[in-house]
């Protein structure tokens, strides 16, 4: 084991697209985990879009960052916790993480899944799309999908669990051919476009011509005003994320057209996934399963060294993952 420790700290407030300049690495030794806890190294980190909000106010300057994280125990004075248990927690952005048994789940080893689902269509990022379509837009058997940025990490999964809640129609929308192929030569799209060849409202209608009933937003702005457009009477929207918005200090220009919320009956409801983690079992016993059947993917777009880990956020927030964005730690 490593005798530093290294970890990312945000030392100053972005003003628009963040460049890298707010974070700084810090060096120290490794901590000794004191009475009731346990020294963790961790292999595998989570940057995620929701940080981007978090950069503006939430995450206090020059401190330690929140992230989810995969690591493994190498030290422990903490019952319950085993030297080489594999743990999942929330310290992430660092290599060491001293940690409580109430603060971290002993990930089991199942037979076909990789830790790193974890992370991924098992983490945050499948509950997030499970909740939205569950619990939000309630989806009912052969009804249609939208979702947008449906090549990251929430989209991909959103669009697969949708086909196993019996989803009759899905569609995503994604920012390049490249995507677009994956969605639905990989992941069993219906269809699918790219949104950057503009035109949103013409292309979601040309993929759905008898429109959609559930919309999952990952993006806000004209993404949302092109779905809003297409819905069917009593849709349902789930706003989980508004990408497209998150760097400018000013309001969107769109959605133009909120009035046809009224006019549909449609419902739109925005959630935070950490009120709903009591959901992580239905999702587990949902996905399971797929996944050791090998008939739901969880993909990564993995950069490898810590060193990267400020350069695979920037890339996340700029769309070059496909799938889930994560960081192997080790190799730095």
């Amino acid at each position: 084991m490593s005798q530093t420790a290294r970890s990312v700290q945000q030392v100053s407030r972005p003003r628009g697209r963040p460049t890298g300049a707010e974070f700084a690495f810090v060096e120290g030794p490794v901590p000794a985990p004191g009475p009731g806890t346990a020294l963790v190294e961790n292999q595998l980190l989570s940057v995620d879009p929701y940080m981007r909000e978090n950069m503006d106010a939430a995450w206090e300057l020059s401190a330690p960052l929140e992230g989810r994280s995969i690591g493994r125990v190498v030290a422990s004075r903490a019952p319950g916790l085993t030297e080489g248990d594999l743990v999942f927690h929330r310290q992430g952005w660092r290599t060491h993480a001293v940690v409580r048994p109430e603060d971290v789940r002993v990930l089991p080893r199942t037979p076909g899944v990789p830790p790193e689902a974890y992370l991924g269509i098992l983490g945050g990022t499948g509950l997030t799309a499970h909740v939205a379509l569950s619990r939000i837009a309630r989806l009912n058997p052969g009804e249609t999908v939208h979702i947008s940025a449906a090549a990251g990490g929430v989209g991909s999964a959103a669009g697969q669990l949708a086909r196993l809640m019996g989803a009759g129609r899905v569609i995503g929308s994604a920012g390049s051919p490249e995507k677009v192929r994956f969605l639905t030569e990989e992941l069993g799209f219906d269809a699918a476009f790219d949104y950057r060849e503009g035109g949103l409202a013409e292309q979601l209608a040309k993929a759905a011509p008898e429109g959609i009933d559930v919309y999952v937003d990952n993006v806000g702005g004209e993404h949302l005003e092109a779905a809003i457009g297409a819905m069917r009477e009593y849709g349902r929207i789930a706003w989980c994320g508004a990408i497209a918005q998150y760097d400018s200090a000013e309001p969107p220009p769109a959605p133009r057209n909120l009035f046809d919320l009224v006019e549909k009956s449609i419902r739109l409801e925005g959630f935070l996934v950490r009120n709903h983690r009591d959901a992580q079992d239905e999702l587990e016993r949902l996905l399971l399963p797929a996944l050791a059947a090998g008939t739901v993917l969880d993909r990564h777009t993995v950069t490898e060294g810590f060193d990267r880990i400020v350069d695979a956020f920037l890339e996340m927030l700029a769309g070059g993952n496909t799938g889930k964005a994560t960081v192997r730690v080790m190799g730095s």
